[in-house]
C-alpha cells in the first residue's frame, strides 16, 4: 500500500510547533501558557515577488488563567516576539475576547466566533483552540494531585459534560463510561 508516509521523500518546507504548559496558580486555578512557532525552512518568494529567506515567521505566546466550575477563562494575555508584519502586535489584545468562556462542549465554536476574521488574528485563535483542551488536562492534573472521594453517581463526576460523548472511547455507551459505571456500582454494593 502506498501511504502518505511512504510518499514523503524530500525535506520539509515549513514547520509549526505548538507547546502548551500548565502551571498551578492560586485558588485551585491554573495558568495555561501556549507558544506557536512557524518556521519557513526554505527560501521562497512573498506574494509581491520579494525573496524571503528561511527563518521564523511567527513566534507567539498566549497565557490564560483557567479556573472555576465549569472551568472558565478568567484572564488572557498575549505577546508576539516575532511576527511577519510590524502591525501584527496591534491585535494581541484581541485574546481578551475569550475571557469568560467556559472550556466545555462548544468551546471551539465560540472561540472562532470571537477571534476569526478581520478583528482578530488567525494564529492567536489557532493557538487558543489548542490551549482549551490542553488546559483542561492541566487543570485535571493539578486537581488530581489531591485524592478526592469517588462520586456516588455518574452525574456527580467533575467535568462530566465535557468528557462524555467527547470522543469514541468516552461515548455514553463506550468503554470508559462503562468502566466508570462499574466502579460506581461496586462502590454502591459495598
Amino acid at each position: 500500500m502506498n501511504t502518505l508516509k511512504d510518499r514523503i521523500r524530500r525535506a520539509p518546507v515549513h514547520e509549526r510547533r505548538i507547546e502548551i504548559r500548565t502551571y498551578p496558580a492560586e485558588k485551585d486555578q491554573v495558568i495555561v501558557e501556549g507558544w506557536l512557532k512557524d518556521e519557513r525552512l526554505t527560501h521562497g518568494f512573498s506574494r509581491d515577488g520579494r525573496k524571503r529567506p528561511p527563518g521564523v515567521v511567527h513566534h507567539l505566546c498566549v497565557r490564560l488563567l483557567l479556573g472555576g466550575e465549569p472551568p472558565t477563562i478568567l484572564e488572557a494575555e498575549a505577546e508576539m516576539p516575532v511576527v511577519p508584519h510590524p502591525l501584527c502586535p496591534t491585535v494581541a489584545d484581541t485574546v481578551k475576547k475569550v475571557v469568560g468562556l467556559a472550556v466545555v462542549a462548544g468551546f471551539s465554536e465560540k472561540v472562532r466566533k470571537k477571534l476569526y476574521g478581520v478583528e482578530g488574528c488567525s494564529h492567536l485563535m489557532h493557538l487558543i483552540l489548542a490551549m482549551g483542551p490542553a488546559g483542561l488536562h492541566g487543570l485535571w492534573a493539578h486537581q488530581g494531585r489531591k485524592k478526592v472521594a469517588i462520586p456516588e453517581t455518574l452525574e456527580e463526576i467533575p467535568h462530566r459534560d465535557y468528557l462524555i460523548n467527547s470522543c469514541r472511547l468516552w461515548r455514553e455507551d463506550g468503554p470508559l463510561v462503562s468502566r466508570l459505571r462499574q466502579t460506581l456500582k461496586k462502590r454502591e454494593e459495598t
